[in-house]
């Protein structure tokens, strides 16, 4: 029996977005680490699926768990305001791949220059250096902890520099109908801010209780045996939080942030006032990953 697709929206959330848990649910989703694999093919089929599905020319015999699949892919690897396919590095199912090698491996060599090289920033290299002078006289846990304080300190810089122009000219803001409003700096701090903070929870539970349970792992005999495996093993692990972690990390924050028209620039807000009145009170906009 053919299914009845007339009046599926691809783009509707599967989770209500309005709910912590309902946000988990679409992270896992597409951050799901196994899209990382998927075909060139397959992702070109998942765009076409899901741009026939927004035209309503949907192909006879198609299936909703077909629809949902292709969006899943298509979020998972296309931007999703442009709609270009990403490199496979800046996509978000290779957060947690990705981040559990630079995370891994940053713990195992927490006192080596390398630090400089994947935090990249001079802010978590000063951190990190300015840490380590002081953790000389300090127990060895606390010098293990130094890379999350580079970390934390690195997307505090990094993310506000790579989304300067959005604090420089402002970030849409738009009605409840999707109709644009104009360009807000505030609403891109709100935004901005939001990221910092899910980016530094994200990285948080692995880099700080890691190296706990390495400082437990390591007296042991076996460990002592097979250090050659101490790396590998804290990738390992800094992949089991991660997988749990980016979704909740990003589901921290509803994804189409909402502010009141009274808080942003006083400029803008009369140019609202002028062509709505007082009908439209609250302003809204993608806050970004």
């Amino acid at each position: 029996m053919e299914a009845d697709l007339s009046g599926f929206n691809i783009d509707a959330p599967r989770w209500d977005q309005r709910m912590f848990l309902g946000r988990v649910k679409h992270f896992f989703n597409i951050t799901d680490p196994r899209t990382v694999f998927a075909s060139e093919q397959e992702l070109d089929w998942a765009k076409a699926m899901v741009e026939k599905s927004r035209m309503g020319l949907v192909p006879p015999g198609t299936q909703v768990e077909q629809l949902l699949y292709a969006k899943k892919l298509y979020d998972s690897a296309f931007h999703p305001d442009t709609g270009e396919k990403m490199n496979v590095i800046g996509r978000m199912s290779f957060q947690v791949p990705g981040g559990m090698i630079i995370t891994g491996f940053m713990l195992q060599f927490y006192r080596q220059m390398a630090l400089s090289y994947f935090t990249a920033t001079t802010t978590a290299v000063a951190t990190a250096v300015g840490m380590n002078m002081w953790t000389k006289r300090a127990p060895p846990l606390v010098a293990r902890w130094v890379p999350f304080a580079a970390v934390a300190a690195a997307n505090c810089v990094n993310i506000p520099m790579m989304r300067q122009q959005e604090l420089i000219q402002g970030i849409c803001v738009k009605d409840r109908d999707q109709n644009e409003l104009g360009h807000s700096q505030r609403a891109a701090a709100v935004g901005i801010t939001q990221v910092v903070i899910s980016r530094i929870t994200m990285a948080a539970p692995g880099m700080i209780l890691l190296p706990v349970i390495m400082e437990r792992l390591e007296p042991l005999r076996l460990m002592k045996r097979v250090r050659v495996l101490h790396a590998p093993l804290q990738v390992l692990l800094c992949g089991c939080f991660l997988l749990f972690m980016v979704p909740v990390a990003c589901g921290l924050f509803p994804q189409e942030c909402e502010l009141p028209v009274s808080y942003l620039e006083p400029e803008l807000q009369d140019t609202i006032k002028a062509k709505y009145g007082d009908q439209v009170l609250s302003a809204y906009f993608n806050k970004g990953l």
